[in-house]
């Protein structure tokens, strides 16, 4: 292996054998930029508050924050905030947190979608040194509250629409939480409703003017807690990741580096457009990284129906998404083109071959094909407002034939990564204009070590010819630990190495491709994650079936099922409704495919299942699932990898129909 791995990872350390109860692993390897150590961090960085103070000094009159003025219903251009007024705004507000008693080390909550008041509250505590907590409803419905209790969260800034949902549950975490910021304006009864339940509510422009400039901020240092960051956790309650100044900042340089060294690294001149959640770590670091290097961030409006229109008024020049994203403006393109006429459609598919095979001789997108460029590919480059030279992706895996799409015609560098929170967002990159990496996630970045470490159990080698194994990270962006749950930490994080439970293989350029999940949760197309054995065992309670094996694609956005039914459930159905047929045949019923999958799906809703996690169509098999077929374990554990293997057709024919039905 060692030998065969690309120009751009080295390898560092040998392979070990499986010893005293541990699988084997593989070698374990670096990116050439960090071949002789992990990069290092400069001695002027103790914090992220770092970042913006040195950005505001270079480039005080720099637009840093915009957003869409409305005026009667209409949302009109971007109107910004200087990197000094938002200095000035964050200052006041970061003094006004102190003179609510909460102190450096306390823990303020976020909540509400991406705006600069998100931004400046992110600020203000970096500025205090208090560590801000991310509060979002998708995680369920008492995620809220759950989150403010168990990070004891103190004050919380809050977009108006959120307010009531905060309000309702003040009665059940009123012992922590003792200050509202709106993130807007506040009403006079929302103020009284949490007067009663001993908490103060202020509007964001009261709060400004509660702080003053001449606040004397508090030293800070590598090892604080910048943040705690709270992920679904595959069962039960979610888990709050420990991220320290030192890592956040990590990242965020890790990213420059890379793109100093492949590509070429952020301006003043560089606009970036905000819609990916700041709840999460992603978009977090995209927008720090633009605020270390003085360029302009300009939000949505938080509606996905005027999304595109917010992208063409902006006219971003670095965009990121995720794959739904990327497959929403892919398919208006495609349609486009469709429509186009004959020859449009000729010259456009006779212009991406061309271009396609220079890339894949290795020139670069801009060198591939300049004259298409002009011609042709300039025009699709304007459905993402026609500025963008850099996109990424991350978050699921993005479709191969989406990511040539986006490579050939959008006239830009993509690179898709991969991370998880625990490893503070992106741990593994592809490289700008390295074609051969289309389809993987590359190589680590500078800050952080990979290896691959053997899955006995699922049939996975770290050793073998092509590695496959859990991927395993070790490195200066890790998490420090998951909050008041140091028994999970010790789970994940063993002898410094983090393992994520996903399962790679080494491709044999050295860029790494995620092949498979090691605990039995998938992640869906729109970024939802789905515990199936949780939810088997709700559909394992509708007396139609005796066994079910539930599967989802993350190239998709939903379910289906394999079911073993019931045998006289099924034939009792069939006399009562006239259908004939011994038992296998009832199986390949459509009428009573309908009816277990309606039955299904009525259980699911009994047991309060969210709509994700309801299945779109099944297979029922007449044979039970068997150990001679190696489907189950010797205690009737699926197996899921075999399963998957032996329905593969039947799966592909499920998503092929539920899809047709909705089309």
């Amino acid at each position: 292996m060692g030998g065969r791995m690309s120009n751009y990872t080295v390898k560092v350390e040998e392979s070990r054998p499986a010893a005293d109860g541990k699988p084997s692993a593989g070698p374990v390897y670096r990116n050439i930029y960090a071949k002789d150590g992990l990069m290092e961090m400069p001695t002027r960085f103790e914090s992220p508050w770092d970042f913006f103070s040195e950005s505001v000094k270079k480039n005080p009159k720099n637009q840093m924050l915009g957003r869409r003025q409305v005026v009667d219903k209409k949302a009109g251009p971007y109107s910004w905030l200087t990197y000094e007024e938002v200095y000035e705004t964050t200052v006041k507000i970061g003094s006004a947190i102190r003179n609510r008693g909460v102190n450096p080390g306390d823990r303020c909550g976020i909540y509400g979608v991406n705006c600069p008041e998100w931004i400046m509250a992110m600020e203000a505590c970096n500025s205090q040194a208090i560590s801000y907590v991310p509060l979002y409803d998708s995680l369920g419905a008492n995620a809220v509250e759950f989150i403010i209790n168990h990070a004891e969260v103190s004050i919380a800034f809050v977009q108006e629409s959120k307010i009531p949902a905060i309000l309702s549950c003040l009665s059940n975490c009123s012992s922590y939480l003792k200050t509202i910021v709106s993130f807007g304006i506040i009403s006079s009864t929302q103020k009284s409703e949490a007067e009663e339940q001993g908490v103060a509510c202020f509007s964001w422009e009261e709060f400004v003017q509660m702080g003053s400039l001449d606040h004397e901020l508090p030293q800070k240092r590598k090892t604080d807690i910048s943040s705690i960051m709270y992920t679904s956790g595959t069962t039960g309650e979610p888990k709050g990741v420990i991220l320290a100044n030192g890592a956040f900042m990590g990242e965020v340089l890790s990213m420059d580096q890379l793109l100093v060294e492949t590509d070429r690294e952020g301006t003043g001149e560089d606009v970036y457009f905000s819609f990916l959640p700041l709840a999460h770590i992603f978009d977090q670091i995209i927008e720090t990284y633009c605020i270390y290097r003085g360029a302009s961030i300009g939000f949505w409006q938080g509606d996905i129906r005027y999304l595109i229109e917010d992208l063409l008024v902006l006219k971003p020049t670095i965009f990121c998404g995720v794959p739904r994203v990327y497959d929403r403006i892919y398919t208006g393109v495609m349609d486009k083109i469709e429509a186009g006429g004959t020859l449009k459609k000729v010259l456009f598919q006779f212009a991406y071959n061309y271009k396609l095979r220079n890339m894949e001789k290795g020139l670069r997108q801009d060198e591939a094909a300049p004259r298409f460029d002009r011609l042709v590919f300039d025009k699709i480059k304007l459905a993402f407002g026609g500025r963008v030279r850099l996109m990424l992706s991350g978050a699921a895996p993005l479709p191969k034939h989406i990511e040539e799409f986006l490579r050939v015609t959008c006239c830009c560098s993509l690179s898709q990564g991969y991370g998880l929170t625990e490893s503070c967002g992106g741990c593994l990159t592809s490289i700008a204009n390295v074609h051969s990496m289309t389809g993987t996630v590359g190589v680590p970045m500078t800050t952080i070590e990979a290896r691959l470490e053997s899955v006995p159990e699922m049939g996975y080698d770290a050793l073998a010819s092509v590695p496959r194994g859990e991927i395993c990270l070790r490195g200066k962006t890790l998490f420090s630990g998951y909050h008041k749950r140091e028994d999970l930490t010790k789970s994940v994080l063993v002898d410094g190495w983090f393992h994520t439970g996903d399962i790679g293989e080494w491709q044999p350029d050295g860029a790494m491709k995620i092949i498979d999940r090691k605990k039995n949760i998938f992640k869906l197309s729109q970024g939802e994650y789905v515990a199936v054995e949780n939810i088997e065992g709700v559909y394992s309670r509708c007396p139609l079936v005796t066994s079910i094996w539930i599967y989802g694609n993350s190239f998709e956005s939903f379910l289906v099922a394999v079911v073993v039914p019931e045998r006289k459930a099924l034939e009792d159905w069939a006399s009562s409704n006239q259908e004939t047929g011994d038992f296998s045949s009832l199986c390949n019923n459509t009428k009573a495919r309908k009816y277990i999958l309606d039955e299904l799906n009525s259980t699911a809703r009994k047991h309060q299942l969210r709509g994700f996690e309801m299945l779109r169509a099944v297979h029922l098999e007449p044979n039970p699932f068997d150990i001679e077929r190696e489907l189950v374990t010797p205690t009737f554990k699926l197996k899921r990898p075999q399963l998957l293997n032996y329905y593969k057709d039947i799966v592909d024919q499920l998503y092929k129909e539920a899809k047709a039905r909705t089309a």
